[in-house]
């Protein structure tokens, strides 16, 4: 089994930025589910939802003096809003799992697989 990154993806639109309560309590109940048929067929090994992305924070230290800066990394309009991480026999599988959880979520899901794992 190789383990797969599925991130969910948030690009900025109008609809990110002010979905009603009852749009997101609909949208937290798909996930919750989508949650639960991972864990039940044996696929799920971790997810997260992520804070907005106001609330990042980055560290350089790459040069001789670590630098933290509030914000995001690179300055977007698109940002990674949650994942889950799973395993699958093939990327078949997982793409199937990424058409289930971007119907769950309603954004779009990016699939990668781990490297060596």
């Amino acid at each position: 089994m190789t383990q797969y990154l599925l991130s969910v993806h948030h690009d900025g639109t109008a609809h990110d930025e002010a979905p009603s309560a009852e749009e997101m309590s609909s949208v937290f109940g798909a996930v919750d589910r989508f949650n639960a048929t991972l864990q039940a067929e044996g696929v799920w090994v971790f997810a997260g939802g992520l804070m907005p992305i106001e609330q990042a924070t980055t560290v350089d230290n790459t040069g001789d003096t670590p630098v933290i800066t509030d914000g995001p990394f690179a300055e977007s309009k698109e940002y990674l809003g949650g994942f889950w991480v799973i395993e699958a026999a093939d990327l078949d599988a997982a793409l199937a799992w990424a058409k289930e959880g971007s119907k769950a979520c309603a954004e779009r899901v990016e699939v990668r697989p781990f490297q060596g794992v």
